[in-house]
């Protein structure tokens, strides 16, 4: 059944994909940019003359992602779905990055993702149903060195989806999560470098460590074909083609070694979160209410 879409981050990457997979799925899709009638106009006239919606939303700023949503649910005459897919990472000694780098990044990675969120969910809650996809990662479950930040806004991200989830189950209102590993896409062209460097003497030849592991993990990337950006894509239009109450809650994409860790890893999670929500009665919580078409 063909689903209205909006996602965010749509003009790269990961939602550049999605968008591309999920028309070809017979979906009607809002992508939503930053200024689409100025600096991103070629990307915002290439997805129209795809038959895309393109609406202007700034996931930072908090009218326009109230008047944004508003838009494109009037250009889609209803949602069905929010892919929370904007992103941004970093790469530097998690000592270097200010207050004020943080609060950019968690700008986008988190706070953004609250601001759609909570954008759609009034729609969502007047038809009782919906399903709000949030594009995570890998190190939202476990840390690699010189990522710290960007750890910490998708461990964050991770928890607000659980809460989310239990939380609007009954209402008819699916959550879940996409945690990729590293792959080939803009998105490693655009990390936030730590602003203050006034402690790299602190560290010595160390400091160079996390230049040293980026140039490291690009050759894996290199080495790795089978890490293909396409896979993300896939996985999206997967869960979004799934029936509400048969989607999983955490599906991981990679190729690269991590996966069937982190996937061993999500499975006790779910087997012990299960348990403790049976012992206090709220095990109901964890099942979505599909009282209602989705």
């Amino acid at each position: 059944m063909a689903k209205k879409i909006l996602i965010t981050g749509a003009s790269s990457g990961f939602g550049q994909l999605a968008v591309d997979a999920l028309l070809a799925e017979g979906h009607t899709i809002v992508a939503s940019i930053r200024d689409p009638e100025g600096r991103n106009s070629d990307i915002a006239q290439s997805l129209r003359s795809k038959g895309v919606h393109v609406v202007e939303i700034d996931v930072t700023n908090e009218d326009s992602v109230n008047l944004g949503v508003a838009s494109a649910i009037e250009a889609a005459d209803g949602l069905d779905v929010l892919i929370n897919n904007a992103g941004v990472g970093v790469m530097g000694m998690t000592e270097n990055f200010t207050t004020d780098d943080m609060q950019k990044l968690f700008e986008i990675n988190l706070f953004g993702v609250q601001r759609m969120t909570r954008a759609v969910l009034k729609h969502f809650h007047e038809k009782k149903s919906g399903y709000v996809l949030n594009v995570s990662s890998i190190l939202g479950r476990m840390t690699i060195p010189f990522y710290g930040p960007y750890n910490a806004s998708k461990w964050a991200l991770e928890a607000l989806t659980e809460n989310y989830r239990t939380e609007l189950s009954q209402f008819g209102i699916d959550f879940g999560l996409v945690e990729p590993g590293g792959f080939p896409t803009s998105f490693m062209d655009r990390l936030i470098r730590p602003s203050d460097n006034s402690r790299d003497e602190l560290y010595g030849d160390f400091i160079h460590a996390p230049q040293q592991s980026q140039e490291g993990f690009e050759q894996a990337l290199a080495e790795n074909p089978a890490q293909d950006p396409k896979l993300v894509s896939e996985a999206i239009v997967s869960l979004i083609n799934t029936p509400a109450g048969e989607r999983p809650f955490r599906t991981v994409v990679d190729k690269m070694g991590m996966g069937d860790h982190i996937e061993g890893y999500n499975e006790h999670l779910e087997k012990l979160t299960q348990g403790i929500y049976t012992a206090f009665g709220t095990d109901g919580l964890l099942n979505l209410n599909t009282g209602h078409n989705q």
